[in-house]
């Protein structure tokens, strides 16, 4: 279900303490919510700023069968209610237009994939694009869909001009998987073929294993495979980040491991007693993670290369945006 929207802004300012170790400060997102029904979505909580949430089924909250069946049967708004910002583009020139706008970086999709299918039908990514060409304004992109790929034309003439951060979330190789976690995102191989697409451009590529899902794509074989698949792509550096569950998402994922992993519902709340995955967990993964990284030859600085790209087009460099806050 589509639902248009006018919106007075385009960009929104990333809340200060969202912004430690990210290259860029403003968020750009054309749609509210996303139908590729990724069901370890963090971002679930955000259709209430638009909506009064339903009142939950269960009288509290809990992990218990009745409320996770439910939570998964309604399907989550964010996945089935798509609100879609027709006048992105005109809020957005505005900004860009403005004496006080100084080309800062914006993420493109940061809540929301910007390449969801209904973009197939409304293309606002174009005009977006445009835009960003017309300002010669550098962004940071990330997806999980190769239909980023009918803009090919636009961002790389974007990628000449400016810096252009392309990135491809893959959670892991296994198809089946894949379409049971991420029932509307594009195929594993998919993905890849974005990767070697844009490698042929000026634009920085990356690889973003996020989340890697404990007992479910945290295996070494999987997590090595992304990587060389990921090398042969010729990317320029990789990311990973452990699941977190926290609110919507917590209640949805637990009713996801209840239909579809029920052996896998006591080892998750044990892991996850408090919101992030337990500390001893998590320092064994990332060190099987650089372990593989080395072996790789792959690197976890996704700010360098954007930072030499910005310099090359002569641009304002990453450390001119920072604020000086009192």
């Amino acid at each position: 279900m589509f639902e248009e929207i006018k919106v007075k802004k385009a960009l929104n300012r990333i809340n200060k303490s969202s912004r430690i170790n990210l290259p860029f400060h403003w968020d750009l997102n054309i749609y509210r919510g996303c139908e590729h029904g990724c069901n370890y979505c963090y971002a679930m909580y955000s259709h209430s700023y638009l909506e009064e949430k339903k009142k939950s089924a269960c009288a509290e909250p809990g992990f218990g069968r009745e409320s996770c069946s439910s939570a998964v049967d309604k399907k989550c708004a964010f996945f089935q209610k798509i609100y879609v910002k027709t006048n992105v583009a005109e809020a957005l020139e505005k900004q860009l237009a403005a004496r006080s706008w100084k080309k800062e970086v914006i993420n493109i999709g940061g809540v929301c994939d910007s390449y969801q299918p209904v973009e197939a039908k409304y293309g606002l990514m174009r005009e977006v694009l445009a835009l960003m060409i017309k300002y010669r304004n550098p962004v940071t992109i990330s997806t999980k869909s190769d239909l980023i790929l009918r803009d090919y034309d636009l961002l790389s003439e974007l990628a000449e001009l400016t810096s252009v951060n392309i990135a491809v979330t893959v959670t892991t190789v296994d198809k089946k998987l894949s379409a049971l976690l991420e029932p509307l995102a594009s195929s594993p191989d998919k993905r890849f073929s974005v990767l070697r697409a844009f490698k042929n451009t000026s634009a920085v590529t990356g690889i973003h294993m996020m989340p890697i899902l404990p007992f479910l794509t945290d295996n070494p074989q999987n997590l090595e495979q992304i990587m060389s698949l990921a090398t042969e792509c010729g990317v320029d550096y990789a990311l990973p980040g452990v699941l977190n569950l926290r609110g919507e998402t917590r209640k949805h994922f637990f009713g996801f491991l209840e239909l579809n992993f029920p052996e896998l519902v006591d080892p998750y709340r044990k892991l996850y007693a408090k919101g992030g995955a337990d500390m001893a967990y998590k320092a064994k993964l990332y060190e099987m993670f650089s372990s593989l990284m080395e072996r790789y030859h792959l690197s976890g600085d996704y700010m360098k290369p954007m930072q030499a790209k910005l310099s090359r087009s002569k641009q304002l460099t990453l450390t001119d945006f920072s604020e000086n806050d009192s």
